[in-house]
């Protein structure tokens, strides 16, 4: 029933922040479309220098950015001249194409009080035909994410199409991305419009055909697994998924189809050729240093982004 799970590990997107890493996984590279995750937060000791928290400039390629918080609040910076507030609930869909480079900035004392700051980020894989598109930035606000209610469930559907629920995020294949609220005793299955599909659990347990999984865990299945999902306690889910994209090769913050075109990745960070945000080009993460092939795992994506 269920293909693998996948426990995530620890990893750090700055000098002070820590996340959960789910994606890329060594044996489970995708799920759909999605070619990376990190869980940051919640942030519960806040360093005495905010900014250490900070992730500075870095470049992409070959892939959206999709933001989405529980609580707190980021700024966002990126090379297109953006400068956006990313509150909870909302849909920050940055798509790199041929080259941009953003920054993450925790610039609000206040959003960070309490344990307050908590967010995921995914990395979508674009297919080969726009992987080389013109980069772009889109902010949705929650009114324009449909909300599904029922007795001991409560859905937001952030991108694609699942459940019968569709909104206006602009997609570059099909896909599925949803935030769940499960209360105790709940009862839920996956939708079964898509070939891959996940469950990232972010907080609390659940049952599964008599097997209970926990905090940190993804669980993927394949289309025809129709698993009956029993909530422990209060549980926070993150489910994904869509149609698979073919093979992807990812190096740092940088995902294609071609190996070369990574190799040219790094050489236009490097000379510059990806421009720093205009707003915020006064530092940036330099390229690390490549002590792996682009087919292997990646160094460390500097960011959560």
């Amino acid at each position: 029933m269920i293909d693998i799970v996948i426990e995530a590990r620890q990893a750090a997107i700055s000098e002070s922040m820590k996340v959960k890493r789910i994606l890329p996984f060594r044996m489970r590279r995708m799920v759909g479309p999605f070619i990376f995750m990190d869980h940051a937060g919640p942030v519960t000791n806040v360093p005495a220098t905010v900014s250490s928290l900070d992730v500075l400039p870095h470049p992409h390629i070959g892939l959206s950015t999709v933001s989405y918080l529980f609580g707190g609040q980021v700024t966002h910076r990126d090379s297109l001249g953006v400068e956006q507030i990313i509150r909870p609930g909302e849909v920050n869909w940055m798509t790199a194409g041929r080259g941009i480079s953003h920054s993450e900035r925790f610039e609000d004392p206040a959003a960070l009080a309490g344990g307050q700051l908590e967010m995921i980020q995914t990395w979508v894989a674009l297919p080969e035909k726009d992987e080389e598109a013109l980069p772009s930035f889109r902010n949705y606000t929650p009114d324009q994410l449909p909300i599904f209610t029922e007795k001991d469930v409560w859905m937001r559907l952030i991108a694609g199409n699942a459940y019968g629920l569709s909104n206006s995020v602009n997609t570059n294949s099909p896909l599925f991305y949803l935030h769940v609220v499960l209360q105790p005793g709940a009862r839920f299955g996956l939708p079964k419009e898509h070939e891959e599909r996940g469950i990232y659990i972010a907080k609390g347990r659940i049952e599964i055909a008599g097997v209970t999984y926990g905090e940190g865990q993804m669980l993927v299945f394949n289309k025809t697994a129709d698993p009956l999902i029993i909530a422990k306690e209060p549980t926070t889910l993150m489910l994904l998924g869509g149609e698979p994209l073919g093979e992807r090769f990812i190096w740092w913050n940088f995902v294609s189809s071609r190996k070369e075109r990574i190799e040219q990745a790094k050489e236009d960070w490097k000379q510059g050729r990806i421009i720093l945000p205009p707003n915020d080009n006064h530092e940036f993460i330099p390229l690390p240093e490549d002590k792996s092939k682009p087919a292997g795992d990646p160094p460390k994506p500097g960011l959560l982004s």
